[in-house]
């Protein structure tokens, strides 16, 4: 533990993979297998990740038609206290988690950890975050799909671009993000849809159904309700992401506020009032807003002021965007 701690101090990484290694079959001979996969995990996969933008660089796979690659790999750092989830949504993730760090122990019953979701509702409700957040606690990369770069103009190019993203997460170990799902399963009876689309969204399914690697998949999308009716039965979970209610801004405050000082407390209740209605992006953004008004304003506590005034602009800010 000492020559552990002493070589990740010195930044010397042949020497702490050796180190790491050598406490990983410490726990082995003491039948602590659990433990020590959990920590192979953790080392390998950390190590896939320092070395992976020169590997992705040269193997992400592009659109033919104008060269743009189809993913964004991204490494996260987010928290699972940084998003606030609702009871059921949370003890879904947790639940998730779980299964992936202890996924040797359900394989060996002959069981498999959830590897498909789902997640629908408006924006701005931590879908995205969610899913980063996913990535980081599992230690591993989190690709996006460029829904833009997968859409193509060209007849059967779409689906084409669809089968090199499928052969590429299959290939590597990753939390996979379709954001704007719907515009790859909408409902193939519209009427209104060309053939295309229904040959792709035909396209998609057969490649989940076909899917058998490691990544763990997720799909966004905050139109649910014009998504494929044979796309749900794919998904082991579907997470549903509200606005947040009263108890879970008086939660989003404290987060965004912590280290703060201000003149009012998180769960006043006349301060999150101010708030109803909003997503938690939204909530976000106001809070940053008010922050600078403090800051540029040069008083010393946020005030109840810098709040109301930060709320007004967002009203603004929406009011444009549904005339819009």
């Amino acid at each position: 533990m000492r020559q552990l701690i002493k070589t990740g101090a010195e930044g010397n990484r042949d020497a702490f993979l050796q180190a790491t290694e050598a406490v990983i079959r410490d726990e082995r001979s003491k039948n602590h297998h659990l433990l020590a996969n959990d920590l192979e995990r953790i080392l390998y996969s950390r190590a896939e990740i320092q070395g992976a933008p020169p590997i992705f660089a040269d193997r992400l796979p592009k659109d033919k038609e104008r060269g743009l690659p189809l993913l964004q790999i991204r490494e996260s750092a987010r928290l699972l206290d940084d998003v606030v989830l609702s009871d059921e949504n949370r003890s879904l993730v947790d639940e998730l988690l779980t299964e992936h760090h202890r996924s040797e122990l359900l394989r060996s019953h002959g069981l498999y950890p959830a590897d498909r979701l789902l997640f629908c509702g408006p924006p701005g409700c931590g879908k995205t975050m969610t899913a980063e957040i996913v990535a980081s606690e599992l230690s591993l990369p989190l690709a996006i799909v460029r829904i833009d770069s997968v859409m193509s103009s060209y007849l059967g190019e779409t689906a084409a671009n669809l089968r090199q993203v499928f052969d590429f997460i299959t290939a590597y170990p990753l939390v996979v993000l379709f954001d704007e799902f719907d515009a790859l399963a909408k409902e193939r009876s519209d009427a209104s849809e060309h053939g295309e689309l229904k040959r792709v969204v035909n396209a998609f399914l057969q490649m989940l159904d076909g899917y058998c690697g490691k990544s763990l998949l997720i799909a966004a999308t905050n139109h649910e309700r014009i998504l494929d009716t044979a796309i749900w039965r794919r998904f082991d979970e579907v997470l549903v992401f509200d606005p947040p209610n009263q108890e879970q801004l008086k939660r989003l405050l404290s987060i965004k506020l912590r280290g703060v000082r201000r003149q009012f407390e998180a769960d006043d209740g006349d301060i999150i009032g101010l708030f109803k209605g909003m997503s938690h992006a939204d909530v976000e953004r106001v809070l940053r807003r008010a922050v600078k008004d403090m800051v540029l304003t040069g008083v010393e506590f946020l005030t109840r002021r810098n709040v109301e005034a930060a709320v007004r602009r967002e009203d603004a800010r929406r009011a444009r965007m549904k005339r819009g």
